[in-house]
């Protein structure tokens, strides 16, 4: 099955809210759901971040889609400011173990590095989430410690610099 990461547009919504109702209690088992507003509101919000993403560039979000336009995956980039960005990423359930993850988070690092001109590259996991821990690991981040999340939870902490490890190859299973 052929997968092609994609920049986040309006015409994914119907296909995104898909992705994110089938996979609700998935995600909720390693992050904090994103609770019911997230869903009755997500018209709006779509919109609302999409215009961030193009307005503000504060944001880049993209998406996994396979050949019948479902979406397999979300991986983002957040918080752009000063080089640097958040990244985070999710899986459908029922796509992972073949990859996806590692490849389009590899793919986003290396637009973070082409076309958003970025340097560093901040993450977080779930102690509890080891597939997420292993993409970040084969992608060349490091954990630099625990943060505490606003919900209380605990995360690792990981860092990439992006002018130096990045693009060698990782070793490992993609996941």
């Amino acid at each position: 099955m052929s997968v092609a990461l994609e920049r986040l547009r309006l015409d994914h919504a119907p296909a995104l809210l898909a992705f994110e109702r089938e996979n609700r209690a998935y995600f909720a088992a390693f992050v904090p759901d994103r609770g019911d507003a997230y869903f009755d509101g997500f018209d709006a919000r779509h919109r609302a971040l999409l215009d961030e993403q193009e307005n503000e560039g504060t944001i880049r979000f993209h998406v996994l889609v396979a050949e019948d336009g479902a979406i397999l995956g979300r991986v983002n980039l957040i918080d752009l400011a000063d080089g640097a960005a958040e990244l985070g990423y999710r899986i459908a359930e029922s796509a992972t173990g073949r990859g996806l993850a590692t490849r389009g988070a590899r793919e986003v690092c290396r637009l973070a590095v082409e076309e958003y001109g970025l340097r560093r590259l901040y993450a977080k996991a779930s102690p509890e989430n080891p597939a997420s821990r292993a993409v970040l690991a084969r992608l060349g981040f490091g954990a630099v410690g625990r943060e505490t999340l606003k919900t209380g939870e605990t995360a690792i902490a990981y860092e990439l610099d992006l002018g130096g490890s990045f693009g060698r190859e990782r070793s490992g299973t993609d996941s």
